[in-house]
């Protein structure tokens, strides 16, 4: 390691000597003139470059005399390329502006309410995702997955469907990462889930996604206990222009889009609109799936003090489902040879009825989401940012219901819904009553309406202070429900006696699970007396305040975080219930976090940063009444999360690196989970089902985690990554067993059950990445991304068990070459192996 540091030493000197010509300048948004921090310049032909520093600027030592093209690039942005003459002296370029560039709805402004992290002063580990990796790597997967190549950050499959991924950070699943699209929470109210279906169209509109590890920087009383992640989407585009693409992928994957922005006009108003349709049979077996993406944005600028930007986007869809199952599963003759084979597309929900494709298990919903931000400039020294929202959820997911004994299998292991067709008649003549005995396709409904404001005032009270209040308000009301969708050759179905409805009722009614049938509810909900199995409404409110204070020299960045809040929720049980009775009383819940940071600039170079908080945060609804009664859950209380941060960075002239050390403590969780009918838990036989408590749970997570990117020349970089996390349940757990009756019996409590040490499952323990991007020809690329997951433990939650499983590798694949075409267009061919 000595000879390395002295060969580059001597050849440093050596080149020094040659010649002193230094080149200058700064790079800044050509839309805000707001500065790049850790973009690229290098010297066209050679590996002589530099990065932007945290103001943007840029400094080429050492040039011979002679005229240079210095190449400029930035992810997200159109690559640049000026010439400069030296000739012994220094060459300042000033301000050169780079503009938003890829396929795709560029932004205007980024709102004073998302706190992105703009530059490595911020002490938070942060990594973020341009508009042209998010577009060269999208193709035909989910959009989790553009996420997988940072740190710390495990993407989930699930079993395969469409939109049924799931993101971990630092350990933590995604109910307890907060997600943020243009600064409004979208984490279901209720539990705190992503479902990514209606999530599809992000990998259209989206111009960055930014991971923020930890405890981040968002202002909000948010659930970051692994992180924050900001979904960036712009209003719409200052430029006049449009694109069509089409892609094509495996199993039969299709998807067309169509983009037009009108450009601002001299009045400062602009609008962008994207449509987008898909459709493909899904990589498992039963799995088709089909939807649209409709995004419109407006903008308007009036003048310099105030700015509004609208948008409403929506992505309706319907996905067949492949649900987990035991490895045996995958074991049979599922090609009628008479021999055993293993077939990882095996997928038994669906069948065929009456020799036509059909499944047990769809999903289907829409999800529009409007988004109103106002920036208002009141002086020199202060703003308000504004968001207001609404989204309204409609749709659910299909499943059976019923008599099971007359849903049948062939000899390959599907559904053979013809003959359950002619079960559920021939049961329905032996009994004599309608709808008694028989086998349904039901639809599990939820709907939801969502509306909120966040308004963030700051204020820059000196030269080095600034100062930031705000209020987070939301209101939130639930249905669930259950419909029947398809009778299955049965007259009606047959709902039993409830506390609403004690005498009973026939359904003989369907309701097509379809998404844009979904918006209306009376095209899409079953009325009160046709509901089958369950039948509840919740409203959730939620308040609070939040207020920041950041002291900034050019040497240090510290600042100190804090919010209140308090949540209400109110349940309406309106089957188990009488109509008198049917609501609950309203839960209140205080919650809070205060946190605080600080970075310090060793050099040009070098920096390092500090941060740490600590979070009493609200449970989730689910876990405040006891399993989906009005019943309120006892043990539930505010959790306690506490984490502590340490992080180093360095930014060279082609070289980024980061090294973040990490410890999250999870203190006073309550979990629920159901346990199914006829299982066995502890000895004990659940004949109508049950459900386990778990109180007092506590967890640790900590860990390593560095990342890196190298620019060797103008034509080829590369990426790295690793993470070394330590997730363990820490201590003891009190686990108490309910049957699930009117009365909730307690079947059994265990106090103190021993689960200190016993490893988190759900996401890789410790991961490591690799990533390459080159540049062949003019207008030829090829990028390649690896990444390696081990330490992964089976989830099965708070468990005196754990079980590792194997260790595995992915790779990535990708080309484009762009063809320049008359009048300035450009058609872009990318092809993509996952």
């Amino acid at each position: 390691m000595k000879k390395l540091i002295l060969s580059l030493a001597v050849l440093f000197c050596s080149i020094a000597m040659i010649a002193q010509s230094t080149v200058t300048g700064k790079l800044v948004d050509a839309s805000n003139d707001e500065a790049l921090i850790g973009a690229s310049i290098m010297v066209k032909g050679t590996s002589t470059g530099a990065l932007t520093d945290i103001d943007g600027m840029f400094k080429i030592m050492n040039l011979e005399d002679g005229t240079y093209t210095l190449v400029m690039s930035y992810v997200g942005y159109n690559d640049m390329t000026s010439k400069v003459t030296v000739d012994g002296g220094n060459v300042d370029l000033g301000s050169v502006k780079m503009t938003a560039g890829g396929i795709g709805l560029e932004s205007v402004v980024i709102t004073g309410t998302m706190d992105i992290v703009r530059d490595r002063r911020t002490p938070v580990a942060v990594s973020t995702i341009g508009v042209r990796e998010i577009q060269a790597n999208a193709g035909n997967v989910e959009f989790p997955e553009l996420m997988k190549n940072t740190p710390s950050i495990y993407v989930a499959n699930q079993a395969g469907g469409y939109g049924d991924s799931e993101v971990f950070t630092r350990g933590f699943d995604q109910t307890n990462t907060a997600f943020l699209l243009n600064g409004q929470p979208i984490n279901g109210m209720e539990d705190g889930r992503m479902y990514w279906s209606n999530w599809s169209g992000m990998t259209d509109v989206a111009t960055a996604v930014q991971v923020q590890r930890g405890l981040g920087s968002s202002k909000l009383a948010i659930s970051s206990v692994g992180g924050t992640t900001n979904i960036i989407m712009r209003a719409a585009s200052q430029e006049q222009g449009g694109h069509v693409s089409y892609l094509r992928g495996n199993d039969n994957y299709n998807k067309a889009t169509f983009m037009y922005n009108t450009g601002m006009s001299q009045k400062g108003f602009g609008m962008s609109v994207l449509l987008t349709h898909w459709q493909g049979d899904g990589w498992a077996e039963g799995t088709k799936g089909q939807g649209q993406n409709y995004f419109i944005a407006a903008g308007w600028k009036p003048n310099d003090k105030h700015e509004l930007n609208f948008l409403i986007t929506g992505a309706p869809q319907w996905h067949d489902q492949n649900f987990t199952k035991r490895i045996s599963d995958h074991y049979g003759d599922f090609d009628g040879d008479g021999s055993e084979e293993f077939n990882i597309k095996y997928n038994g929900n669906w069948g065929y009825l009456d020799g036509e494709y059909f499944t047990e298990r769809r999903n289907y919903y829409h999800k529009p989401v409007a988004n109103l931000n106002w920036e208002f400039n009141i002086n020199e020294s202060s703003k308000l940012s504004t968001v207001l929202y609404a989204s309204w959820g409609r749709g659910g997911g299909t499943g059976g219901l019923g008599n099971f004994g007359n849903r049948v299998r062939d000899e390959f292991g599907q559904i053979d819904f013809t003959q359950t067709v002619q079960n559920n008649i021939t049961e329905e003549a032996a009994g004599g009553t309608p709808g008694r005995n028989v086998y349904v396709r039901r639809a599990s409904v939820n709907n939801h309406q969502w509306f909120g404001a966040v308004a963030n005032y700051e204020k820059t009270v000196s030269e080095n202070v600034t100062f930031s209040l705000g209020a987070d308000l939301r209101r939130y009301t639930g249905s669930h429900f259950r419909q029947v969708t398809d009778l299955l050759g049965a007259s009606g179905y047959a709902q039993s006696g409830r506390t609403r409805f004690p005498d009973g009722y026939l359904v003989t009614n369907t309701f097509d699970p379809n998404p844009w049938k979904a918006v209306s509810n009376f095209a899409s909900a079953a009325p009160a007396g046709e509901r089958v199995a369950y039948n509840n409404d919740e409203t959730i409110t939620y308040s609070g305040v939040f207020g920041q204070l950041e002291y900034g020299t050019d040497k240090i960045t510290a600042y100190v975080q804090g919010a209140v809040s308090n949540q209400g929720s109110v349940r309406f049980e309106l089957f188990n219930e009488t109509e008198a009775n049917e609501e609950s009383e309203k839960v209140n819940e205080l919650g809070y976090n205060i946190k605080g940071g600080l970075s310090y600039l060793i050099d040009d170079n070098h920096s390092v940063f500090f941060n740490t908080g600590k979070y009493q945060r609200q449970p989730f609804f689910d876990n405040q009444f006891l399993n989906f009664s009005n019943t309120v859950n006892p043990v539930t209380a505010p959790e306690d999360i506490f984490g502590l941060e340490l992080g180093y960075k360095y930014v060279g002239p082609s070289f980024l690196m980061n090294v973040n050390l990490y410890r999250t403590s999870w203190k006073g969780r309550v979990t629920t989970s159901t346990i199914d009918i006829g299982e066995v838990v502890d000895g004990f036989t659940f004949a109508e089902g049950g459900f386990i408590n778990n109180a007092g749970l506590n967890q640790l997570h900590q860990g390593i985690e560095i990342d890196f990117k190298y620019r060797l020349n103008d034509d080829l970089s590369i990426k790295g990554y690793t993470s070394i996390g330590d997730w363990v349940y820490d201590g003891t757990v009190t686990r108490d067993l309910y049957e699930d009756n009117l009365d909730r019996t307690l079947v059994s409590s265990t106090a103190d059950l021993d689960i200190d040490g016993i490893k988190v499952g759900g996401a890789a323990q410790t991961t490591f990445g690799l990533g390459a991007d080159y540049q062949v020809v003019d207008n030829l690329r090829l990028d390649l991304d690896y990444n390696y997951y081990s330490k992964l433990y089976s989830n099965i939650g708070a468990s005196t068990d754990e079980l590792e499983l194997p260790s595995f590798g992915l790779l990535d694949l990708g080309v484009s070459y762009n063809f320049d075409l008359a009048n300035g267009q450009v058609l872009l061919l990318r092809a993509n192996i996952y």
